[in-house]
């Protein structure tokens, strides 16, 4: 903000205006398992974003540690829940088009977070991503998708939800639970490893806000993640902390490789975003092979790259990077529905144009032409059917018709 002559009312507007220029992102945690990932966003401090949890079961809905609530179908679900299935939580959002459409307004981006293959999750999450992008919010859905024990009922029910969200949304990243079972130990409690799982969550959320939200000295802001995510389907997104001489580039390859993402490898993606975050020790040399190293796994020489640098001496040695790679199609992941067929949802931006003031010519004109009237149609007399018999009587008798 420049600083101006000028008394402290003047002053105080250009800050008024400086605070509403500013990105705002909000956080939609979506059905049990996205109102618990951003209850642990809350937990965590996550800054500069807001949190809502929205669910049909009223019950964990209290429970959840979030402090904006919206309850989601109550005449659909009596606030029961959807019972696992999808068109319920679809109606239930449904119901509620109105609240959660007042809920996203303003938002410049908008996080619907969910754990896909139950009902709510699974239903809703499509009909609240698909109002966000009718809002003109650029919207990126983060979801886990389930256990492999959990049958493959539950499963096919998750692909189905990624695919009405991948045609939905600019952005959808997908963390298979399954791929827990690399990361947790062996002795890990169940209830432990899903506390894992939301916690995954969360450091998607956080990778993509921080570059946000953190001026650097290399600054990435909004409009670069615009750039990178705006209808760019499918991606991957790794972060990881390096330490040591190669700190960066040993960064830049975990983050390339995360075991935990749907498809770990980013070849062929269409746009990265690389933010590196580090001490004053952070060499240039580092930095440039860090990012040829990323560069180098997309296999793509038309890919756009935006990299960004942040400035944190607590890091001391260490470096931390974050990539995410958009605009590629997973082997595993289902193909994005047409987003017409998503749901039918309220187009909230659409305005009718005013009508221009019609002149009699324009009326003239545009009156149809007058039809002639059909032709009257001619039928022809049917030919007489004659009997073998009627050969021994006289034609004229046979007609009825008199001699003169």
């Amino acid at each position: 903000m420049a600083l101006i002559d000028g008394d402290m009312d003047d002053l105080k507007y250009e800050m008024e205006e400086e605070a509403r220029s500013g990105t705002r992102i909000k956080v939609i945690g979506v059905g049990g398992g996205g109102c618990n990932a951003v209850a642990r966003m809350v937990a965590e401090g996550l800054e500069g974003v807001q949190f809502y949890a929205m669910n049909t079961d009223t019950q964990a809905l209290s429970a959840c540690a979030v402090p904006n609530k919206l309850q989601l179908g109550a005449r659909v679900t009596n606030g029961l829940g959807a019972g696992s299935n999808p068109e319920i939580g679809r109606q239930a959002a449904l119901e509620n088009t109105d609240a959660i459409v007042e809920l996203l307004q303003g938002a410049d981006m908008v996080f619907v977070t969910a754990g896909l293959g139950g009902g709510t999750g699974t239903g809703a999450a499509p009909v609240i991503a698909s109002l966000a992008k009718e809002l003109d919010a650029l919207t990126v859905a983060v979801v886990t998708k389930p256990f492999g024990f959990e049958g493959p009922r539950r499963m096919r029910l998750a692909e189905e939800g990624l695919g009405r969200l991948a045609g939905t949304v600019d952005t959808v990243i997908a963390i298979p639970n399954d791929r827990l079972l690399n990361l947790v130990p062996r002795g890990t409690s169940f209830f432990e490893s899903f506390k894992v799982a939301d916690d995954l969550l969360r450091q998607a959320v956080q990778g993509i806000s921080d570059i946000i939200i953190t001026p650097g000295l290399i600054n990435r802001d909004f409009s670069d993640i615009k750039a990178t995510m705006v209808g760019m389907g499918y991606a991957m997104m790794g972060t990881a902390i390096g330490r040591g001489e190669k700190a960066a580039v040993d960064a830049a390859r975990q983050a390339i490789s995360c075991p935990l993402l749907e498809d770990t490898r980013i070849a062929g993606s269409r746009g990265i975003l690389i933010n590196i975050t580090g001490s004053s020790r952070l060499g240039l040399h580092e930095v440039n092979e860090a990012c040829s190293i990323i560069r180098e796994a997309a296999e793509c020489d038309d890919v756009q790259i935006n990299f960004g640098v942040i400035l944190n001496e607590s890091l001391a040695d260490a470096v931390k990077i974050t990539v995410i790679a958009t605009g590629f199609q997973p082997e595993s992941a289902p193909l994005p529905e047409r987003r017409g067929s998503v749901t039918p949802v309220i187009r909230v931006q659409q305005r009718l144009p005013e009508p221009e003031p019609v002149v009699e010519q324009e009326i003239a004109a545009s009156a149809p032409e007058p039809v002639p009237e059909p032709a009257p149609v001619l039928v022809a007399e049917p030919e007489p059917v004659l009997d073998l018999d009627d050969l021994d009587t006289p034609a004229y008798l046979r007609q009825g018709r008199l001699l003169n």
